[in-house]
């Protein structure tokens, strides 16, 4: 079985609190791209998972999101075969796109097809919420609002046809790093989240565009100057608006110009300032639009 794990940015990203359990509670809106990687899935008669990838530093054994999520099923559904997983990672690691998390989720997907678990929906993400808080999504994908820890979805309608440039400097930002230094952020700048809920259903994307923000922005670039900089020549470039993704270190921007963008990108490229650059566009699975 073929699968296509996709990546997603934040459009918004609020954080509301902090649970005694060390979680933040996050309000976001998260947006599919069409930037993936590709799995491989094929039954095999020894139990277990066994896992090979493209990428030479990533682990293959329990580490791995992907592999864990084919043996919670395994388990879970006492199935005493096993399963062979082939990963060609496109998606940057450790780059706020969520790579990992869509991974998995791809991997529970097939997993239901493959084996004919009979899974809703609703029960696969009931099983990636066990691995990571953006597992859940990942399996829904598309434009939504995730609250809570982030596995409180609400589906929303598609923005609009739009370019997304993405671009990623080659350095590695820790998540724990940045959410522990949150905390201590003053003066924060919230994004407009109910704006932007506004925008989307009023088919805006200059509305969208306008109230992009995240948080951890005021944690990772002082940390890591070249994402402002990065962000910074996408806008000079044409970029209606362009922001960090997730904890970072990976800048993505929204441009309404494909020649623009193709620009933005030669430019990124040229400057060296992002070792991983992509062009590409939102992932659409056609919801409609309420006014």
């Amino acid at each position: 079985m073929q699968l296509r794990s996709m990546a997603k940015i934040n459009l918004a990203l609020d954080i509301t609190g902090k649970r005694p359990d060390g979680y933040h509670d996050v309000r976001m809106i998260m947006q599919t791209i069409c930037l993936y990687d590709e799995i491989e899935l094929e039954r095999k008669n020894t139990p277990g998972v066994c896992m090979e990838s493209n990428v030479p530093f990533l682990p293959t054994d329990g580490r791995n999101l992907a592999v864990r999520a084919a043996d919670i099923l395994l388990k879970a559904f006492d199935i005493p075969e096993g399963v062979g997983i082939k990963l060609n990672k496109r998606i940057p690691v450790a780059a706020g796109l969520a790579g990992g998390s869509s991974n998995a989720a791809a991997v529970l997907v097939g997993m239901n097809h493959l084996f004919s678990l009979g899974l809703s929906e609703k029960e696969l993400m009931q099983y990636g919420l066990q691995l990571g808080a953006d597992v859940p999504y990942c399996i829904m994908r598309g434009t939504a609002l995730a609250e809570g820890i982030g596995e409180v979805l609400t589906p929303l309608p598609e923005i609009p046809p739009c370019h997304i440039l993405i671009g990623k400097p080659p350095v590695s930002v820790s998540t724990k790093y940045v959410y522990e230094h949150y905390d201590m952020a003053q003066n924060v700048k919230h994004p407009d989240v109910d704006g932007m809920l506004q925008a989307i259903y009023d088919g805006s994307l200059d509305g969208i565009v306008s109230r992009m923000e995240n948080v951890l922005e005021q944690v990772t670039v002082p940390a890591y100057p070249v994402i402002e900089e990065i962000r910074t020549l996408m806008l000079r470039y044409g970029a209606a608006g362009a922001r960090m993704s997730g904890s970072g270190p990976t800048v993505f921007g929204i441009f309404e110009d494909r020649e623009m963008a193709e620009k933005a990108a030669a430019a990124l490229r040229a400057g060296k300032l992002a070792n991983r650059v992509y062009l590409t566009r939102p992932f659409q699975i056609g919801r409609e639009r309420k006014s």
